[in-house]
């Protein structure tokens, strides 16, 4: 069965931005919704998002919360393993953060790194990378079989406009944090993870738990093909909800007081040059 593909770009100029928040505004409320009928219903959500360095996944993963109660709906991205961690059952410490009912769960980049940066970049053994791909569909079905709802995105991107994404963050003192000596590394090995995914797909791409491909060269186009997609795939149902009314206040609306200790004073221009200026 081959990995389901999103609508294939025809290389469109990219989205302008004022037509993305028009085009997403809805398919927020269609979010708030879905999210209510998660909890209403008691279901479990997992949404995992994957792809190549600078593909989008922390970005999309944040179109997808932004109006969700955070207390309900998680993005996980985790660290590289500790020591013991290391030591541990390779799905151990992905298990604690799977949801409870009433839950929706985003992992950027999830068990999937097994797959993906740690064959390519030599961070596990061959043995050990063997083992997941045979383990990754029984771990999934276990949790298809006890009633999770599992979607699995992987983001498309062509070397050039990941070349491009890079020199950004590389010229952006605001994403310079998200270029590490692994990126750099990562441009030189393009070919080597796209075999990588190919032996991914072939190996864990199944009836109960399959891949969806969305092509990210533009990413808010690739944003609303997911979350569009996501929501296609899912219940349309309103669940009413009960929203408190507010009465009208008593009496004069109350000005705040301080007492000893005095609030910060509005902002104002720094009337001097910063030191790294």
């Amino acid at each position: 069965m081959a990995a389901k593909p999103g609508k294939q770009s025809k290389h469109h100029a990219p989205m302008r931005k004022g037509i993305y928040k028009d085009l997403i505004a809805p398919m927020h409320l269609e979010l708030v919704r879905m999210a209510e009928w998660v909890q209403a219903e008691g279901k479990r959500l997992v949404v995992v998002v994957e792809g190549r360095d600078t593909a989008g996944k922390g970005g999309t993963a944040k179109a997808i919360a932004e109006h969700l109660n955070p207390r309900q709906c998680r993005t996980i991205a985790l660290p590289r393993p500790t020591e013991r961690e290391a030591t541990q059952w390779y799905f151990q410490r992905y298990v604690p953060h799977l949801p409870a009912a009433g839950e929706i769960v985003l992992f950027d980049r999830s068990w999937y790194n097994r797959a993906g940066v740690e064959r390519v970049m030599g961070y596990c053994t061959q043995a050990q990378y063997t083992e997941f791909l045979q383990q990754a569909p029984r771990f999934e079905r276990m949790l298809v079989d006890d009633g999770i709802a599992l979607f699995k995105y992987w983001l498309c991107v062509d070397q050039a406009e990941q070349e491009q994404r890079f020199a950004e963050r590389q010229a952006d003192p605001l994403k310079g944090w998200k270029l590490s000596p692994v990126d750099l590394e990562a441009r030189r090995r393009y070919a080597e993870y796209t075999r990588a995914r190919e032996d991914m797909l072939a190996a864990t791409h199944t009836e109960y738990a399959p891949w969806t491909l969305v092509d990210f060269n533009d990413q808010r186009r690739g944003r609303l093909t997911l979350i569009r997609d996501l929501l296609d795939r899912l219940p349309d149902v309103h669940v009413a909800r009960s929203i408190p009314e507010l009465p009208p206040l008593r009496g004069k609306p109350h000005r705040e007081r301080y007492g000893t200790v005095a609030p910060l004073p509005d902002y104002a221009p720094p009337k001097r040059k910063r030191l790294d200026d």
